[in-house]
């Protein structure tokens, strides 16, 4: 049996239509009414647990202004923010809890640099603007736009995303399969997602339906890297 090769498989590229949005629907409206130039508000801060999505949005929000020939960037802390004349004119910053004094220095200059040629600026953390442990001129910043606390999927909501997915690629989502998946594996969307997409492959090359067995059969093929016990095992 050839292996898929299930735990190298690419997340999905974030984007605004491969977001579930559940509790967030107003958060994506107002990053997707930025990133398309359809609104007067400039800054944005989002925050909430590691997996909720707003590295997703983030992502999503730099890719639809870069199309439409915007310079945008995103960077998550402890990698290098472009310099002030470098053109950009939005700038994405994630895990900003996790920036060093000199990287807060530096996001606050390019905060002001792009507010004054109307450029955006968009970040996120895992807690609210308030109690952020960052220099007090930068804190300030990022309460100065529109905050909004990203909400975790919870499973109903995994279960609808993961039948939508399926559905848009043309095959059935049985409910047993769902529910293993939420069961067994790990329970962020992303990971979901790309599971999901590595047993349509798998059912195109081996010819068979999608079923319970075959995801197993497809999950022990990887050795079962992906796969957690069942409770009580």
């Amino acid at each position: 049996m050839r292996q898929l090769a299930l735990g190298l498989a690419p997340s999905p590229v974030p984007a605004f239509d491969n977001f579930f949005p559940g509790r967030n629907v107003e958060a994506v409206s107002a990053l997707q009414s930025l990133a398309t130039g359809r609104s007067a508000e400039h800054f944005v801060y989002l925050w909430g647990e590691r997996g909720c999505g707003r590295s997703h949005l983030l992502q999503a929000a730099v890719a639809a202004a870069s199309s439409r020939g915007i310079i945008a960037r995103y960077v998550v802390a402890g990698k290098p923010l472009p310099v002030e004349d470098s053109g950009v004119r939005m700038l994405a910053v994630d895990d900003v809890e996790k920036l060093n004094a000199q990287s807060q220095l530096e996001f606050f200059h390019l905060y002001n640099a792009l507010r004054d040629c109307q450029g955006a600026v968009l970040a996120a953390g895992n807690v609210a603007p308030a109690r952020l442990q960052v220099r007090a001129d930068l804190l300030t910043r990022l309460g100065w736009g529109l905050v909004f606390q990203v909400h975790a999927l919870s499973d109903d909501d995994k279960r609808v995303a993961l039948k939508r997915h399926a559905a848009a690629r043309a095959f059935d989502l049985r409910d047993e399969i769902v529910e293993y998946l939420l069961r067994h594996l790990k329970r962020d969307l992303p990971s979901l997602m790309t599971v999901l997409e590595a047993l349509d492959r798998y059912s195109l090359e081996t010819k068979r339906p999608i079923t319970l067995p075959l995801l197993r059969e497809l999950l022990q093929s990887e050795g079962d890297g992906n796969e957690n016990p069942p409770p009580g095992t």
